[in-house]
């Protein structure tokens, strides 16, 4: 029996096939970028799941073929700054309690990561125990390209990565393929796209270990791992403007790629630039709960700074690629500056909620463990 519901705007599908119950994202016009609505759902939805005894395993997977999901709504984001709401906060409060409901999901989270997979996508995907790619994988954390830094666990995420590669990807916001996912460690396996609906329709009666198993195959090799020379060496720093001159220094092989490096990152926000790469040095070894509370204080700071706003609109909004940054330069980035962005909130603090959706217990658990 397959049971069909829709949220009033359809903006997210949810079907159930025998035990299996797939979450849609459905704005594909958008790349099946998050709305508050899409991500109120989901929350309800597989809190729902997570209770029900006939549920097995959840997939999520995007519509229209173009990827995943491209993220959050910046063009709503940016409209909030404009008129200095609070519409973004609350977004993310719901948005990082989804993340963290996903990270402890008691039930198998099959994440199919085709296509765009990028900022908020990997928020909803790569926390997930079953995370699947295919040759048409393009993942990331863009979020220095717009004027903010990492968010939905991703600083956690990118930290935990191999050597430096996680730092690399974080400041140059590259997108990255299947086999650079893998590499990085936001991803499990690799199955070849054409083959996705058999491996839906096989999760319908098989576990996902069985099933992935069955449709995965070897992926090809990763680019960013056959980089980490230079990027293990150029990036072993908490200082940006360091990294930037050893990468303009480096002689050996992969020069090139290394000066290119160097170009991209001095073309990004100074100040995301700097609050990024203390980010990831801070997050190290912290539970997620933490983590996210960490990029929660990071993230309002942005919305109340110039270069959020900046970066949307000459990405998003006017698309004249030619952003204004203030300040103009990582020189020109105090520590102080940087400093502010990790200060508490007070009572704005990140609240997980108390909901049994939230895992409030494991997360005070958590807690205790990290003090």
């Amino acid at each position: 029996m397959t049971e069909t519901a829709a949220t009033p705007e359809a903006e997210v599908l949810f079907t159930r096939r025998g035990r299996l119950a797939v979450a849609t994202l459905n704005r594909p016009k958008a790349v099946n970028a998050l709305t508050a609505g899409m991500v109120d759902a989901l929350l309800r939805q597989l809190t729902e799941w997570a209770e029900d005894g006939s549920v097995g395993t959840v997939l999520v997977q995007g519509a229209g073929g173009r990827g995943l999901c491209a993220g959050g709504d910046i063009v709503a984001i940016y409209r909030d700054i404009l008129r200095g709401g609070d519409d973004t906060a609350d977004f993310w409060q719901a948005e990082y309690r989804l993340n963290y409901l996903i990270s402890r999901y008691p039930k198998p989270y099959v994440a199919l990561m085709d296509g765009l997979v990028l900022g908020g996508g990997v928020g909803i995907s790569a926390h997930g125990s079953v995370r699947v790619v295919t040759e048409r994988t393009r993942t990331g954390m863009p979020e220095t390209t717009i004027g903010f830094a990492p968010d939905v666990g991703g600083t956690l995420l990118l930290a935990g990565a191999p050597g430096e590669a996680g730092t690399h990807a974080a400041l140059t916001g590259a997108h990255l393929d299947g086999a650079d996912a893998l590499f990085l460690g936001l991803a499990d396996r690799y199955v070849p796209s054409g083959r996705l609906d058999e491996l839906t329709a096989a999760l319908e009666n098989e576990t996902p270990e069985d099933a992935v198993g069955r449709f995965a195959a070897d992926p090809p090799p990763s680019g960013l791992a056959g980089q980490r020379q230079w990027i293990d060496s150029c990036y072993d720093s908490a200082d940006a403007e360091a990294i930037v001159g050893r990468l303009r220094a480096w002689a050996g092989d992969g020069s090139a790629e290394a000066s290119h490096a160097a170009d991209t990152i001095e073309a990004k926000s100074p100040i995301s630039v700097k609050v990024t790469l203390a980010s990831l040095r801070r997050v190290a070894g912290m539970p997620l709960d933490r983590a996210l509370a960490q990029e929660y204080r990071v993230g309002l700071r942005f919305l109340a700074a110039p270069d959020f706003r900046e970066g949307i609109r000459a990405q998003v909004v006017d698309k004249d690629r030619t952003p204004h940054w203030k300040p103009p330069t990582l020189a020109e980035v105090s520590p102080e500056q940087v400093e502010r962005f990790f200060g508490p909130l007070g009572s704005r603090e990140l609240d997980l909620g108390t909901g049994p959706e939230h895992g409030l217990k494991a997360a005070q658990q958590e807690e205790a463990d990290y003090a």
